[in-house]
């Protein structure tokens, strides 16, 4: 079996989650995130659409983390994000973690906002 190392170029890698935290980078936070290649700061959650909205432009796809289980994000957002140009998936945050690394490492313009777990 061959093993590849995955280089992450622009931005810092989901390590790991938990009860109410995600590590991303070696760092841990606490709460909801919102992590791109600009960085990774706290998120208000569904009803913090501005710094969503600031990606448009920057990224082609945002993957949005529900927490523990998948559920609809409000449809306001949802067509916000839509008419601002950003491509919006919505899944459990595991799924959401796991999702932006394998993107991350094909260097994709992406960006994840998730709920803690």
């Amino acid at each position: 079996m061959r093993l590849n190392e995955v280089n992450y170029s622009d931005a810092q890698p989901v390590d790991g989650y938990g009860d109410g935290f995600f590590r991303i980078g070696g760092q841990v936070h606490q709460g909801a995130v919102l992590t791109s290649t600009a960085g990774t700061a706290s998120w208000g959650g569904l009803g913090d659409a501005e710094p969503l909205l600031a990606l448009a432009g920057q990224i082609d796809v945002l993957f949005i983390g529900t927490g523990p289980e998948i559920a609809h994000i409000p449809a306001e957002l949802r067509k916000a994000l839509e008419e601002a140009g950003l491509g919006v998936e919505t899944m459990n945050s595991p799924a959401a973690c796991r999702t932006y690394n394998v993107l991350l490492s094909e260097g994709r313009r992406i960006a994840m906002a998730a709920l803690p777990v």
